[in-house]
């Protein structure tokens, strides 16, 4: 827990989920392939597994707060984490408070910072209080947001989505996460392009050259090594369709990162 930091970061996981609140100012955020701007009373938040990134230059103030699964689940009960089915779902990141409820939050992030700094988790009931109210308020706010109903294709975009997350480092042709969805390569394209702007191609690119970022900020590994962990054995390929989204090469791009 600690205050809105402004340097940049590189494409990075989390086993944690990350919630950043604004009081004022902006902020920009990079979630997976998309992109996202808050402002004041807004909470963006990062779901566990998901990589982030952002980059310098946003003027803001306001919060961070990282937090697991398991902190949530106090020992009377286990069930207290499944009522916040929004840290699980594939929904929109942004979630709007307004002024209101937006001063609430702020006022018990305050709080769990000021508690964090002082005790650490020497009072974990309480901490885990402070975070359950902030998590019911982001909670009711993001159930008011949402579409009662999604279309099929934002269904089916989603659903991509998921599977894309999980299945990114063995599967990479459009038909086979079309036959794991139990519909044509056409429709799915149709799908995905009509929810987002892009094709499911041009999704699966993306996510290998982000998920490679990650492994060359946060890993030693080797090119090679890196190309073998998102499922393409043949380094040189690798290296082409980096270049190709990012401009560089792989290990300029951890040379960019290494002088940063």
């Amino acid at each position: 827990m600690y205050p809105l930091f402004p340097q940049a970061l590189p494409p990075a996981r989390s086993t944690a989920h990350s919630c950043v609140y604004l009081t004022s100012g902006s902020a920009r955020m990079s979630i997976g392939p998309d992109a996202y701007t808050i402002g004041p009373h807004e909470a963006l938040l990062v779901r566990a597994g998901q990589v982030y990134s952002f980059g310098p230059g946003d003027v803001n103030t306001g919060y961070v707060c990282h937090f697991h699964d398991d902190f949530l689940v106090s020992s009377e009960s286990r069930e207290t984490s499944m009522v916040f089915s929004f840290l699980h779902s594939w929904g929109s990141p942004v979630i709007s408070l307004g002024p209101d409820n937006g001063l609430f939050a702020g006022q018990v992030l305050g709080r769990l910072r000021a508690e964090y700094q002082l005790h650490q988790l020497r009072h974990p009931e309480l901490v885990r209080a402070y975070l359950l109210a902030l998590l019911h308020e982001l909670h009711r706010a993001y159930a008011t947001n949402e579409p009662a109903s999604l279309s099929t294709a934002a269904v089916i975009t989603n659903r991509f989505k998921q599977l894309l997350a999980s299945s990114l480092a063995t599967t990479h042709r459009v038909s086979d996460y079309a036959d794991q969805l139990h519909i044509t390569p056409n429709h799915l394209s149709k799908c995905v392009r009509s929810v987002t702007g892009k094709a499911p191609a041009r999704w699966i690119e993306e996510s290998i050259v982000l998920e490679a970022k990650v492994l060359l900020f946060q890993t030693a590994w080797s090119v090679g090594e890196v190309a073998l962990a998102v499922g393409i054995p043949d380094a040189s390929y690798f290296s082409r369709l980096f270049k190709k989204h990012v401009g560089v090469t792989p290990l300029t791009f951890r040379k960019r990162i290494e002088l940063s």
